[in-house]
């Protein structure tokens, strides 16, 4: 039976280069799953809702999005790195200081059960600023709280974190590719 291709999250704080990260490894080949959360809230702020992670049913609608892309991909040959998951938006759900809805909980009893993730999981530190966005309104001594959050909970679900420091993208894409075995050492 063959080795199963990686399927490696990626963490940490807001405003910390995961998005640059991942779009520089995208661009060197590799099948990248885009963020939910940035995405749902661009959609409602689209529709006129100014702060939609204060709407009751705002970490499901973060959850259908994340189920929808990963199941797209699931199937697919080689590695996929993943812009945050599923534990991300319980760390997210304890960060709004909301209880995490049924579906939650029981997508990461299946995501565990299934071991659909990498027992890895790629730890992006920060960059030591933040630059304000519509849907990051976030200082960096909270993203430094909301990243800790995020570590306990990966910490405490037995996946082991691969710091990523601060440093160029280049850099960063270098300590990836090394990491995981992959095939981007230049742009396709």
């Amino acid at each position: 039976m063959g080795m199963r291709p990686h399927r490696v999250i990626f963490t940490g704080a807001p405003g910390a280069g995961k998005t640059v990260l991942l779009r520089a490894l995208e661009l060197k080949g590799v099948m990248i799953v885009e963020e939910a959360a940035t995405d749902v809230i661009a959609l409602a702020q689209g529709q006129g809702v100014d702060a939609p992670w204060l709407e009751a049913d705002f970490i499901e609608k973060v959850l259908n999005l994340q189920r929808l892309r990963a199941d797209r991909v699931m199937s697919l040959p080689g590695p996929v790195l993943f812009d945050r998951s599923p534990y991300c938006t319980l760390a997210l759900a304890r960060h709004l200081g909301v209880t995490p809805p049924p579906s939650l909980m029981q997508e990461l009893d299946r995501i565990e059960f299934k071991a659909i993730y990498d027992r890895s999981v790629v730890f992006v530190g920060s960059l030591g600023f933040i630059t304000p966005t519509p849907a990051r309104r976030i200082g960096l001594d909270e993203a430094a709280r909301f990243a800790a959050t995020h570590r306990e909970i990966y910490d405490q679900r037995g996946y082991r974190l691969i710091d990523l420091p601060a440093a160029p993208v280049e850099t960063r894409v270098r300590m990836v590719c090394e990491a995981f075995g992959l095939d981007a050492a230049s742009d396709r």
